[in-house]
């Protein structure tokens, strides 16, 4: 058994929102599902609610990533008798993924994550290629409705794409307000990410890809002759069998990576670094 930390209070500068119900914990580490010997990550574990069932299911060992350094001494004292508990004190959003990797196995990576840097978190996540096995996260409601969404409905835009582009994205379920301290004034919702082994539809240039889907939702109410006008023409558009009067959110991974790749084919230039 763990000891108990002292008491922190939540700031807001880092977003913290404690988990407090421990039938959504629970709930939590089934979805998860960890086992002995996988690499197990967790993101933010503030006070340690997720991070002790998941110390126990994967068989004592677990590495943490924490920003708040008033947090660390109580985790340490929580976790002092768990030789497997490795903490990373530092900024998730510049943490190395792929060099905590190294040569072993992928990470599975785990985290009730701050709204106010889930997306570019998980932007930045998504950049570590094959140093991820899967990632759970608890997000916004909103959040995972983006991430999950499909073509032609209003929640698909650049976040449904990047993420579509690289995994496999599963809503799995609720979670209320009233499952935190302090309760914060929004829904949440547990996604699963799960990194594609091949990509369905690659893209001959990243880089190109994101830049087109970031001008492409530039006005989502404009159509693609609009928002695409001096990067591809409307006959190169029809060539590829792409309406040119076609809002962006109606289109499918596919059609924005078959874009892409005659940009590159082309030679198309200008592109910007992945959106954050």
């Amino acid at each position: 058994m763990s000891s108990r930390p002292p008491a922190h209070r939540a700031r807001k500068r880092f977003g913290q929102n404690f988990l407090r119900d421990r039938g959504i914990i629970s709930r939590i580490v089934r979805a998860i599902g960890p086992r002995p010997g996988e690499r197990m990550v967790e993101i933010g574990p503030g006070q340690g609610a997720l991070t002790e069932p998941l110390l126990e299911a994967a068989g004592g060992y677990l590495e943490v990533i924490e920003l708040d350094r008033d947090l660390i001494p109580g985790l340490r004292v929580q976790f002092f008798n768990y030789p497997g508990f490795v903490i990373h004190e530092g900024d998730a959003l510049k943490f190395d993924f792929r060099a905590l990797r190294g040569e072993g196995e992928p990470l599975r990576v785990v985290g009730n994550l701050p709204y106010n840097i889930s997306t570019p978190l998980i932007a930045h996540l998504l950049q570590a290629g094959d140093a991820i096995a899967d990632m759970h996260f608890m997000l916004q409601k909103e959040v995972v409705e983006r991430l999950a969404a499909a073509p032609g409905g209003p929640d698909w835009g650049r976040l449904s794409v990047m993420a579509q582009y690289r995994c496999q994205v599963e809503s799995l379920f609720m979670v209320p307000p009233e499952a935190f301290v302090p309760q914060p004034k929004v829904d949440s919702a547990i996604v699963r990410l799960t990194p594609h082994a091949e990509l369905p539809h690659p893209a001959t240039d990243e880089t190109l890809l994101f830049t087109l889907v970031r001008e492409a939702f530039g006005q989502r109410r404009k159509t693609l002759r609009n928002n695409l006008k001096g990067r591809v023409a409307v006959d190169d558009l029809e060539a590829l069998g792409i309406d040119p009067a076609r809002r962006p959110q109606t289109l499918t991974v596919e059609e924005f990576v078959r874009i892409a790749n005659h940009l590159a084919a082309v030679g198309a230039e200008g592109a910007e670094e992945v959106p954050q």
